[in-house]
């Protein structure tokens, strides 16, 4: 009997491996961050050889960590940052540039060439997708119009295209698996969420070759072999999905109405919406939650760009604090921000607002404003922004009960205190926030027997902690209403 599934987390700003048991207890995990590209305002880069590198040194990390051996494990699962580009000639295996990450805001222009064609509908109907930079399929616009070379070679059938998922099943399967799974094709605004196929008439508008693209998979399943040049034996890859689908998927919700918000580099609301797509008229995305034999689960969702980043960001570039833990500490040493807002809108505003020509503000100031009151505001910047795709969601669907959490900014217990005051409903956070990765996990162990089906995996314990809200309405009401104001800001660029 196999010991583990390895699930390769590939993020936005670091590389992770976790060894999980059959117990769904995370035996170690290993992670290394990796190096940030910003060649221009608004630009967003990674170096697709290092992702594999990072990814590849944090799985065999994780093993020595364990004591373990490539024999111990019975799948790989994998999770990644979601819409990041990658193309890649197919007989060198070198990327044609940089990855393009979803971040990146260069394509703007593209977008809105698009938006004042009258497209929105177009896209929306077929991928239930807003246009809009974050997504793939203007990224690959601009490579093939921008990298010396790369239409042509695309065209001579010589590039292949794939989102981070693809890149890393390619290269551990030594080139011999070209594939994404459908809640990362549902991600690139080229995938038709209702018919479940590349949608030739966005290909044709966007002159992008359906021959660079990736062949589409469910994410539980045998998607293909890691090589045994990697680990020392073969290894099945039998899960795949985007990091916030995985997540939805680990933390159990399994149920049409269930709802998780990740707080990661970014922060991601998802519902899951069963078995039929849910469209919005609140700036929210319509995707796919999972794929599991032939059925296919979708899910609501709405994303906002900055979330963990912007404690990065106070880390990185201000020096306010030496470490992401430090800042809870510095938060709770003022009773508030004194008036101070921080609107994180390094890469333009997300849902529900879709402004990519928006910029960050900080608002408020005055004399007495210290470093603790804008560490302060800068977290709590990260609970507004969810209260307001949470408001989106519930125009839509109506109102939402408990609000599961995951992800590495949820381990901060004044955020969580923050968020729970700000939305007004209680907030549960498992034991292991780790959600990303057991959700690939979980789906790689179904496609292998490593689980025996849903029921054990919804099975799985672990204790929680709940945040319930102490704010009165009037405050929180003023509190809203200053965010409203600094958005507004924002906005104006």
């Amino acid at each position: 009997m196999k010991k583990y599934i390895l699930a390769l987390d590939q993020g936005t700003t670091s590389s992770r491996a976790v060894l999980f048991e059959k117990s769904g207890k995370a035996a170690g995990v290993c992670q290394i961050e990796y190096t940030q590209i910003y060649p221009g305002n608004g630009w967003v880069e990674h170096d697709a050889e290092e992702i594999y590198s990072s990814q590849l040194a944090a799985a065999k990390g994780v093993l020595e960590e364990c004591g373990a051996s490539a024999e111990d494990i019975a799948a790989i699962g994998i999770t990644n940052q979601r819409e990041t580009t990658i193309m890649w000639d197919k007989n060198t295996g070198k990327p044609v540039c940089n990855a393009i990450v979803w971040q990146c805001r260069r394509t703007a222009d593209i977008c809105e060439t698009y938006k004042q064609q009258g497209l929105d509908k177009f896209f929306r109907d077929k991928t239930g997708l807003l246009i809009d930079p974050y997504f793939s399929a203007t990224k690959i616009r601009w490579i093939l119009q921008n990298v010396e070379g790369v239409r042509e070679r695309s065209e001579r059938g010589e590039i292949l295209f794939g989102t981070v998922d693809s890149w890393l099943i390619w290269k551990l399967t030594g080139g011999k698996v070209h594939a994404t799974d459908m809640t990362n094709a549902s991600r690139t605004m080229l995938y038709n969420i209702h018919t479940l196929e590349w949608d030739k008439e966005i290909l044709g508008l966007l002159g992008i070759p359906e021959s660079i693209l990736p062949k589409v998979v469910p994410s539980s399943g045998e998607i293909g072999v890691c090589e045994s040049s990697v680990f020392g034996t073969e290894i099945p890859i039998t899960g795949c999905a985007g990091d916030q689908q995985a997540a939805l998927f680990g933390q159990k919700c399994m149920n049409e109405g269930d709802v998780k918000n990740t707080y990661g580099t970014g922060g991601f609301l998802l519902m899951n919406t069963g078995s039929k797509p849910a469209a919005s008229s609140h700036g929210l995305l319509t995707t796919i939650g999972w794929c599991i034999g032939d059925k296919v689960t979708y899910a609501l969702e709405g994303s906002v760009f900055i979330a963990g980043a912007v404690v990065k960001w106070l880390r990185d570039e201000l020096g306010f604090i030496s470490s992401a833990s430090e800042s809870g500490k510095l938060a709770l040493s003022v009773e508030s921000t004194g008036g101070v807002y921080i609107v994180p809108a390094f890469t333009g505003l997300g849902a529900p607002y879709w402004q990519p020509e928006a910029r960050g503000v900080i608002t408020g100031l005055t004399r007495g404003s210290g470093r603790a009151h804008i560490v302060r505001a800068a977290l709590e910047a990260i609970a507004y922004q969810t209260a307001d795709v949470l408001a989106a969601m519930e125009e839509d669907v109506g109102r939402l009960g408990t609000i599961r959490v995951d992800g590495g900014a949820s381990a901060n217990d004044f955020l969580m205190q923050f968020q729970s005051d700000i939305l007004g409903r209680e907030i549960i956070r498992p034991e292991n926030v780790e959600s990303t990765a057991i959700g690939a996990a979980f789906l790689a162990g179904l496609a292998c027997g490593f689980w025996s089906g849903m029921d054990e995996i919804v099975s799985l314990g672990g204790s929680f902690e709940k945040f319930t809200p102490v704010m009165s309405a009037k405050q929180r009401k003023e509190k809203l209403a200053g965010w409203k104001k600094a958005v507004a800001c924002a906005m104006q660029g």
